[in-house]
């Protein structure tokens, strides 16, 4: 049964692609396509990424043409989520189109954030990451827009809410529809195992007696919970039992998970009318857990005080949350069950190295491959263990060892790809040898008028989040499994030379001022691969006495993005070349 479960969402997953395909680079027809397509951005200058992103892509006929591409940044100021983000896009478009808003299919796509645990996004975007599929190649982006292809066409006017870092797969029967054609919030929902219903928002559903379960249903939604305890789904009513009729999933026990939902014209027009009422916002909303929370019949106030899963409190929280229940109390919230349907999330360099190269489901399901949109040996992709070569331009004489990614890189004579091991943006001199375990990602940088180039370095399990109050603790901080006092041995420097770009109270592999700022890209490469080999060696080595040093934070605030793009276009038009010879 799991085989014919997978072989229905492998097709159903390539007739999306096919469709989505037949629009690339064409003008669509009114209701054929999405009116208008915002991406959000969490200040001005990612912003400037994204719009120059787009056109790039618009004008090589990657997307579909004809329907309107937005952008709209964060305010400046405090962080407000993805909350404040779905009600300042709102407000913004509103501005742009007044009463014809309430005429358009609208897909917002929340693509904010530094993308701390997956930096090969951080400079360009994680809706721009790039997937291993497509001619061209498809990036995020592409991907929401082919997985929802089939959705305007069948939905009133509103707005589909989504996220940037995930896939969703479903498949559902062939004289069936989904329908985004009920007045609230209508939200996609996938049967998923109770450890997974801990991290995301689960749906307390209406009882039902149904001896079948077909692979799409619509039920009305009594309460939605964020991300709940396991014995709070239990108490709710929230977990199902799997029964004979129910051959979508092989736990005996499981709840409805969420991903993306509508909200039709009529609550759009009220959730501006929210932002109205709570005015600037100063402090973190979440478009799931603070406005989903609110909504169904057994709704309650509680959840408005529990701050357990924020990241920052700021005591206006509590006022806001209970605005917000008080102003979308009693709207429907209405679910779509996607029985025969998967849930991958891409935020992570464990994730994307495992979806990438082991998964071997989504590789069936997607249909990935081990090279796309490349010029690589054939037995990079040819070999039974697999992995990943994406828009780069390799030498016959390379290997890329089993698990790992190269993205948008240049590989000269004899370069070795250890396992397990990440390049993104990088071009690698003759001979090189990566270990296994890597994770470098080149960058141009803009400082003080002169463009240079730098390559973050760091261990696929180092987490750039943790943080210690004071340069003092730099000891509890470790790359490569090293602690940076021993690292900043290793490359013959003292403790006193450390700094961390940013705020002080806050110290993290993240803004620790490391990586040499070199003049062009190859030599960048080599002195943080001589760092890291120094460290996996336990030897020393010596910067010249003139080197600057940078942070990953740093690096992405003076970042030279046309001078990335340039090096990607190189590549583009070497494989062009190398395809049509």
């Amino acid at each position: 049964m799991n085989e014919l479960k997978s072989q229905k969402l492998q097709n159903a997953t390539k007739e999306k692609l096919r469709k989505f395909n037949s629009l690339r680079g064409k003008e669509v027809q009114n209701g054929e396509f999405w009116d208008l397509v915002v991406i959000t951005s969490m200040d001005e200058h990612q912003k400037a990424a994204y719009e120059l992103q787009i056109t790039g892509k618009l004008g090589r006929k990657e997307l579909p043409l004809g329907t309107q591409y937005h952008v709209f940044s964060d305010p400046p100021g405090s962080k407000i989520g993805n909350g404040g983000s779905t009600l300042y896009s709102l407000m913004q478009l509103d501005e742009i189109y007044g009463k014809a808003l309430g005429s358009f299919r609208v897909i917002l796509i929340h693509a904010g954030g530094f993308s701390q645990r997956l930096p090969n996004a951080s400079a360009l975007g994680k809706i721009f990451t790039a997937l291993p599929l497509g001619d061209p190649l498809y990036q995020m982006l592409e991907l929401k827009l082919a997985m929802y292809v089939d959705f305007p066409s069948h939905m009133r006017p509103g707005v589909l809410v989504t996220c940037a870092d995930d896939i969703e797969l479903y498949s559902i029967a062939e004289n069936e529809n989904i329908k985004f054609d009920r007045p609230g919030f209508t939200a996609l929902a996938h049967p998923s195992p109770l450890s997974i219903g801990t991290t995301h928002g689960v749906f307390v559903l209406r009882s039902n007696e149904e001896s079948e379960i077909s692979e799409m249903q619509n039920k009305s939604c009594l309460q939605f919970l964020h991300k709940p305890s396991i014995d709070k789904m239990r108490d709710s009513g929230a977990v199902c039992k799997s029964h004979s009729g129910c051959a979508f999933t092989s736990d005996s026990e499981f709840v409805y998970t969420d991903s993306t939902y509508y909200v039709d014209n009529s609550t759009t027009m009220a959730l501006l009318g929210l932002l109205r009422e709570i005015g600037p916002l100063n402090c973190e909303i979440d478009a799931y857990g603070d406005f989903l929370q609110a909504l169904g019949p057994d709704a309650t106030i509680d959840y408005t005080n529990n701050t357990t899963n924020v990241t920052k409190r700021e005591t206006s929280l509590v006022n806001i949350r209970q605005t917000i229940f008080h102003h979308l109390r009693g709207t429907p919230l209405n679910v779509i069950l996607l029985n025969n349907s998967k849930f991958y999330h891409i935020g992570t360099t464990t994730e994307y190295l495992f979806h990438f190269t082991e998964d071997l489901s989504l590789r069936s399901e997607l249909g990935i491959l081990s090279s796309v949109f490349s010029v690589c040996p054939c037995e990079t992709y040819e070999r039974p263990t697999i992995c990943c070569v994406m828009h780069s331009v390799l030498d016959p004489s390379c290997s890329v060892s089993p698990r790992s990614v190269v993205e948008y890189c240049r590989l000269e004579a004899d370069v070795k790809v250890g396992e397990g091991s990440i390049l993104s943006g990088c071009w690698v001199n003759s001979s090189l040898s990566i270990p296994k375990g890597v994770f470098m990602h080149s960058l141009c940088v803009n400082r003080e008028g002169q463009k240079g180039f730098v390559t973050v370095a760091f261990g696929i399990e180092d987490n750039l989040k943790q943080s210690v109050e004071a340069p003092s603790y730099m000891e509890k901080l470790s790359l490569f499994g090293v602690s940076l006092g021993k690292c900043l041995a290793c490359w013959s420097l003292g403790n006193e030379v450390l700094h961390f770009s940013g705020s002080m109270s806050s110290c993290r592999l993240w803004n620790a001022c490391l990586f040499p700022v070199c003049p062009d890209l190859r030599t960048s490469f080599k002195m943080s691969l001589e760092m890291v080999q120094a460290l996996l060696g336990n030897s020393t080595i010596k910067h010249p006495s003139n080197t600057r040093i940078t942070s990953m934070e740093e690096a992405l605030q003076c970042k030279n993005l046309e001078e990335m793009l340039s090096f990607r276009e190189g590549l583009y038009k070497d494989i062009m070349q190398k395809k049509c010879n």
